[in-house]
């Protein structure tokens, strides 16, 4: 892929700019990929636009990228995570450039739905974030589907930014396969190592938090156990 500024993208783009992809085909940019994003999500946009994933170090914390379903529920719960400094929900694992929800949710990009988050390691083990992806998959059996929500775009993973972070991942994996051996079904959750993560567009980030569908904020405070509202 063309190693573009991501100033360039960000300062840019009106409604639409295209330009050469790493395929060679034109590529028409969403707009919203020139809006105001985090600084997480900035940084996470910068390594996409070069082909690249977010390298496991950022401001001298680690990054982890997991899968467990609509991202908007999964956000909520690592926001509420004590260690967990920042979240950015997006679409990773695909083989197009500037995914859109709609084409994701279309199937169209073979991306997945998932949380990019940063995380002080004195304060919470990878372990422990595994477990948190775990508890939000209430049957991790089950291909391309999380609860009511279906589609490759909903299947779970847990994605490295190291090969020791890998090491962690496969653990994990192992740990909750054990767990479902007696119903003769494998856990079906992806175990790789990250690649491109893309931002979403504003309105999904923190969707929970400012209101969901319903208008109806749920709390963020760390170590909050109220029960999480998938839709809102």
């Amino acid at each position: 892929m063309m190693n573009i500024p991501v100033t360039a993208v960000i300062t840019g783009i009106v409604a639409f700019t295209s330009f050469i992809s790493h395929a060679g085909a034109l590529t028409a940019v969403p707009k919203f990929y020139s809006e105001n994003f985090s600084p997480l999500a900035k940084t996470a946009l910068e390594y996409a636009i070069q082909g690249k994933p977010v390298p496991e170090k950022f401001d001298d914390r680690t990054v982890a990228t997991f899968a467990g379903g609509c991202f908007w529920g999964l956000e909520l719960a690592c926001q509420r995570e004590p260690g967990i400094i920042a979240t950015c929900v997006g679409y990773t694992q695909g083989y197009s450039s500037y995914p859109t929800y709609g084409q994701v949710c279309q199937e169209e990009t073979g991306h997945t739905e998932a949380v990019l988050l940063v995380y002080d390691p004195n304060q919470v083990t990878y372990a422990r974030l595994a477990s948190l992806l775990f508890d939000r998959i209430p049957d991790p059996t089950m291909l391309n589907r999380v609860g009511r929500d279906r589609g490759t775009q909903y299947r779970t993973g847990m994605y490295a930014h190291s090969e020791v972070q890998l090491g962690e991942a496969q653990m994990a994996f192992d740990r909750e396969n054990r767990s479902w051996k007696i119903s003769g079904r494998p856990v079906v959750t992806e175990v790789k190592m990250a690649t491109q993560f893309w931002p979403a567009e504003d309105t999904h980030q923190r969707y929970l938090e400012k209101g969901g569908r319903f208008g109806r904020p749920q709390s963020v405070e760390k170590g909050e156990s109220e029960e999480i509202r998938c839709y809102g």
